[in-house]
């Protein structure tokens, strides 16, 4: 998500429209008269969404999901009719991007080159679709290279959209949703595995809800690589490629035993391909299990190269990874004791795609994520209340003159405000410190890695040092706005600090290029000298970065 536009301030503008409004501390903002130009936006803005809504009831709209893994780039457009997804176009290339990571964990250039002509010919195919019913993520190997940024730039401006790259732990979430709504919701509680390139998720869940989510630092690419080099298949690679795996596993066994299940799912390419090696050479009519498994990689050691192999139903797209993608389904069989997998067509492409119809359709489990953490971190919900409500207000009077696109901006400041005071479960002392290191390092379901380095940013600014560092650290096109969301989380922190039900005063807030106004009425800072000390350290502390909040 890039939530908002950087720029230039011009006018000066007023909290609440032409007139000053009240920004009230516990009950809200009084709604003002706004401008006839706000007013204007807010009634296409209604009429569009009123529009979007009859149109989807009537026809149906094509949404598409973009699954850059590390082994292979899936592309997935599909129809929504009557809530149920009927794929129209599904592309997939073998990029094989986690083979391109060097020994200083960079992309070489013949890796980023095939990355980016995929993305290209996915590019073609998705022009025409509105960027908000397109989600592309990327998975480990965009989490692992160091020189990603670059080229995640490069790779959005040949893909035409915006590249999320999501943590290992919503990956498995997502993966999870697609095969919850692949198969019958009867089974009780279930396992999920995916192998892919540079990671392996594992997730039990029930019904559409995941209740343990991981991923494990192992892959059928850097496997394959690792262990299998040139093809050869040695008796002692097979043991050592699994005795690795099992230490991954490891990790998990004892939970996951404990959790149990009913029935196992495995996702994705590596799954469906030994399922149908199983099959189609006798060794598993119903699915994989340990003595298939077995059978398999007898067959393989056999052959003694993956040059010599040659199976029923061996895919040539896949014989490079099949070494890595066997070892790694072992150890999980013999780890978690497995009995039967049987292959799942839902993955995480599809996956995201359920998850985009939810932020469509206003049931985004971003929102479900900052309730749940709010509830777990005993936020002051008065307080996050207020703090939010005078955070929106600024942001709807200088989101011209500085612009910002509203909704997403909007929602970050909400998620900021909601969680600004999380870390105060920790300690009082520096809570501003541990409310972004919870953010930053904290399971998110739904979040983006970028998106938590965002918000984590925001909470550390919200007081104290600006965080300079952390802005810093964010892709070029987020710094400058994340900096002015900064600012007006942080103003409406300390305008809330006193934590009072009684309504702040009317204030007027004008927005210029590198700079804030405030102006209260008068006599009130000097009625409340420990605001009026507040504003001053913040207009210092800004000031030393080239901001100018000025207060009168």
């Amino acid at each position: 998500m890039r939530p908002v536009r950087g720029g230039q301030g011009r006018s000066a503008t007023r909290v609440g429209g032409r007139g000053p409004a009240t920004v009230r501390g516990g009950t809200g903002v009084a709604r003002a008269k706004a401008p006839a130009r706000a007013r204007q936006k807010a009634s296409t803005a209604k009429k569009a969404a009123a529009h979007a809504g009859r149109g989807a009831a009537r026809s149906p709209e094509a949404v598409a999901a973009v699954d850059l893994g590390s082994n292979s780039f899936h592309m997935v457009v599909a129809r929504v009719v009557q809530g149920q997804i009927h794929v129209i176009d599904r592309i997939r290339e073998g990029v094989r991007l986690a083979a391109g990571l060097d020994a200083k964990r960079e992309l070489d250039a013949a890796s980023r080159a095939r990355a980016l002509e995929c993305l290209q010919r996915f590019g073609q195919r998705l022009r025409g679709v509105p960027p908000e019913r397109v989600r592309a993520v990327g998975t480990n190997t965009f989490r692992q290279a160091r020189n990603v940024r670059s080229f995640l730039a490069r790779a959005e401006r040949a893909l035409g959209h915006e590249i999320d790259v999501i943590p290992g732990r919503e990956e498995a979430r997502l993966i999870y949703l697609g095969v919850a709504h692949d198969i019958p919701d009867d089974a009780g509680r279930r396992l999920v595995v995916d192998i892919g390139g540079g990671s392996t998720e594992c997730i039990i869940g029930e019904h559409f809800e995941p209740l343990e989510t991981n991923s494990l630092y192992m892959g059928c690419v850097s496997h394959s690589l690792r262990f299998f080099p040139g093809g050869r298949l040695r008796p002692a690679d097979f043991e050592r490629a699994e005795i690795a795996a099992r230490l991954e596993v490891q990790t998990i066994e004892r939970r996951y035993r404990a959790l149990g299940w009913q029935e196992c799912k495995g996702s994705s390419g590596t799954a469906i391909h030994i399922a149908t090696l199983l099959r189609e050479n006798g060794w598993g009519r119903d699915g994989i299990t340990a003595k298939g498994l077995r059978k398999l990689a007898k067959a393989m050691v056999a052959a003694g190269s993956l040059s010599r192999l040659s199976l029923d139903g061996l895919d040539p797209s896949r014989v490079a990874v099949l070494p890595g993608g066997v070892a790694i389904m072992t150890a999980l069989f013999d780890g978690l004791g497995i009995e039967l997998m049987t292959p799942a067509s839902g993955a995480l492409r599809e996956g995201l795609i359920y998850d985009l119809l939810g932020r469509i359709r206003h049931e985004d489990v971003r929102d479900q994520t900052i309730r749940r953490w709010g509830e777990r971190y005993h936020v002051d919900l008065e307080q996050a209340g207020r703090v939010e409500r005078t955070a929106i207000a600024c942001l709807r009077e200088v989101a011209d003159d500085w612009r910002l696109d509203v909704p997403p901006a909007q929602q970050l400041l909400s998620w900021a405000a909601q969680l600004h005071e999380i870390g105060l479960a920790l300690a009082f002392t520096g809570y501003h410190k541990h409310s972004a290191y919870l953010v930053m390092h904290g399971d998110m379901p739904g979040f983006s890695i970028e998106e938590q380095r965002v918000l984590a940013a925001l909470l550390l600014g919200q007081r104290r040092k600006f965080p300079q560092a952390a802005i810093d650290a964010l892709p070029a096109d987020r710094r400058d706005v994340t900096c002015r969301l900064c600012v007006l989380l942080r103003l409406s922190v300390t305008l809330n600090r006193s934590r009072s039900p009684i309504g702040l005063p009317r204030i007027a807030v004008r927005a210029r290029a590198k700079g804030l106004d405030v102006v209260f009425p008068r006599g009130w800072l000097a009625r409340h000298p420990l605001t009026h000390a507040d504003l001053q350290e913040d207009a210092a502390r800004l000031g030393e970065h080239g901001f100018a909040l000025r207060v009168r």
